[in-house]
């Protein structure tokens, strides 16, 4: 797998002799902006593919786990219309996961919050703005992003959060940096539903049942109608296969809380 430090350290030493040899007359500048490009798209693209581990190590799957477990995971929450009802199917079904919430949500929805932790699940770190340029943000505001959601939390149940999902799924060195000084562990997915996106039900659960097997986290959002849809269906797909959502921290085998 790419590393961010391996891919730019190959690259400094590629374009060092070939800028050196260009100045003397020896080489044309277009395999300077070739090496350039490459660079440019592979960072590009570890940037925003959270499974890369291009920036950060994220854990997004357990393939050795014994168990036919997987994990169903929501983004944005909690959400006072929706994740309620989420709460009630897993109920119903038996079914455990793991919510990571957004800072300015959980202010807006404790009791949600505190419902999701009194009915088994986990709960993780998901920025407390969730602002779109969040990739752009400067170590400090991270940390202060974090920090804010984790201490609300804190201040709500008494639990430090270690749990944290990238904002989009977007990493860079500076979340990375804030990851690390926190201690705590960045959380992907290797089954992506797309349920915020334009997509039918009937495809956004396809996309899911296709490949969705023992060890895998499934990445879904409690903030619409057409999540609640497919989650219902997908519990049902589960128990045909035997197999049963647990929280992500019992998949992964690590602490969601300090």
């Amino acid at each position: 797998m790419l590393k961010r430090k391996k891919v730019n350290t190959a690259a400094f030493f590629l374009l060092l002799p070939l800028v050196a040899l260009h100045f003397l007359g020896y080489v044309p500048l277009w395999p300077i902006f070739s090496i350039f490009i490459i660079w440019f798209f592979i960072t590009l693209f570890g940037s925003f593919f959270v499974r890369w581990n291009y920036h950060l190590t994220s854990l997004s799957s357990n393939k050795n786990t014994p168990n036919n477990w997987i994990s169903i995971t929501f983004d944005d929450g909690p959400n006072n219309e929706f994740t309620p009802r989420v709460l009630d199917l897993l109920a119903k079904y038996d079914a455990k996961a793991t919510f990571f919430c957004v800072g300015q949500q959980i202010e807006k929805h404790p009791e949600v919050l505190k419902r999701i932790l009194s009915e088994g699940h986990s709960i993780g770190n998901h920025t407390y703005s969730h602002s779109k340029s969040f990739g752009f943000f400067p170590f400090d505001k991270i940390l202060n992003e974090l920090n804010r959601t984790g201490n609300l939390v804190s201040s709500l149940i008494g639990k430090k959060l270690k749990l944290y999902r990238p904002a989009f799924g977007v990493t860079n060195p500076q979340i990375a940096k804030a990851a690390e000084h926190k201690k705590i562990h960045s959380i992907g997915w290797n089954v992506r539903s797309l349920d915020t996106t334009f997509r039918s039900e009937k495809t956004i659960l396809k996309r899911i049942t296709r490949k969705v097997s023992k060890g895998d986290i499934i990445l879904l959002h409690d903030t619409s109608e057409k999540t609640i849809a497919v989650l219902e269906q997908l519990l049902l797909f589960l128990r045909e296969k035997n197999l049963s959502s647990v929280t992500v921290d019992r998949l992964l085998e690590i602490e969601a809380y300090a």
